[in-house]
């Protein structure tokens, strides 16, 4: 058995819907999901704020397993690839698997960016206190990043 933490986001249409395909494409293997925050976007492309949320889950999946099921929720939430860090329906990132590193190109672990992810960290948090990255407390990775500009949304339950 393998547990992993998904970050979830949407920022084209329903937003709050395609988190839910999210859920509804992973509730076989769902352990919980966080709040829903509202967040600017990231990665200096002009566009709408994100919704974000984290997904724990666990099942007998390899790393590139996940990854096969994250493509394939991205792909039920109707995300194309056209533009990095562009615009997305849905997007679907595996920001840590317990016990694997890896510096794959097409997955590398834990995500290199995640601890400077307050739209990560925030919501792993709500669902794993005691969680660490890298060796590090989530609260602690917190701590050094900024938060200014997320909100959680306690009108959007994506929860089933």
């Amino acid at each position: 058995m393998s547990r992993a933490v998904l970050s979830i986001g949407s920022n084209v249409g329903d937003r709050a819907a395609h988190l839910r395909t999210a859920v509804a494409e992973f509730l076989d293997v769902l352990v919980a999901a966080s709040p829903v925050y509202q967040t600017p976007a990231w990665g200096g492309v002009p566009q709408e704020p994100y919704l974000n949320a984290i997904l724990l889950v666990e099942g007998g999946h390899t790393p590139v397993e996940w990854l096969a099921r994250a493509h394939h929720g991205e792909a039920a939430g109707g995300r194309e690839r056209a533009e990095r860090w562009g615009p997305r329906t849905l997007d679907v990132d595996i920001v840590h698997i317990d016990g694997i590193v890896s510096s794959a190109p097409d997955l590398r672990l834990p995500h290199p960016l995640a601890h400077e992810r307050a739209f990560v960290l925030l919501p792993w948090l709500d669902v794993d206190p005691a969680a660490e990255l890298s060796g590090r407390p989530i609260r602690e990775w917190l701590s050094t990043v900024d938060s200014a500009g997320i909100h959680r949304c306690s009108d959007v339950d994506i929860r089933p």
